[in-house]
């Protein structure tokens, strides 16, 4: 087995971390949806699928290096969401979120000296960068733009896409 259980029990359960940021992004993207903005909409599919991704990568990483796996419960998006600032601030905070536990997984892969974790774990050190500035900048466009001006963020968004 090249990874220890208690580092491969972290990862596994941030499996389960990065499948319920999934589900956030689709209840948010469901939101945009409702409420006619479809090119919002899309980013935010696009984003679930991507946080689906990051959670079977890191699953199996756990498997290919001899980790046990038990499947953690997933929890449930954020039921209700009220605006598109409300939106960008549930993503933003759950980025933040996000960069501690992966900062966390990197700790413990410093700590047991696991230099393949290290190595795997740097790619979403990256990733969590592009995600937070990515959700700070929406945040911030869509607080200048008050709700009268929101349907702007459709313009910008496509043209970013």
């Amino acid at each position: 087995m090249l990874i220890k259980q208690e580092l491969a029990d972290k990862i596994v359960e941030q499996v389960g971390n990065e499948f319920a940021a999934s589900a956030q992004y689709l209840a948010i993207a469901v939101y945009f949806d409702q409420e006619a903005m479809s090119q919002t909409a899309g980013f935010f599919y696009k984003q679930a699928e991507e946080e689906r991704e990051h959670a079977m990568k890191l699953l199996k990483y756990v498997v290919e290096t001899g980790g046990k796996v038990v499947l953690p419960a997933v929890s449930a998006p954020k039921a209700v969401i009220k605006s598109a600032e409300d939106a960008f601030q549930t993503s933003l905070n759950w980025e933040l979120e996000v960069t501690g536990q992966i900062n966390g997984l990197m700790d413990l892969a410093k700590k047991q000296n696991d230099y393949l974790a290290q190595n795997f774990l740097n790619w979403f050190v990256d990733e969590q960068l592009e995600e937070v500035t990515t959700m700070e900048k929406y945040l911030n466009l869509v607080r200048k733009m008050g709700d009268k001006n929101i349907f702007m963020l459709e313009g910008i968004i496509a043209r970013a896409g």
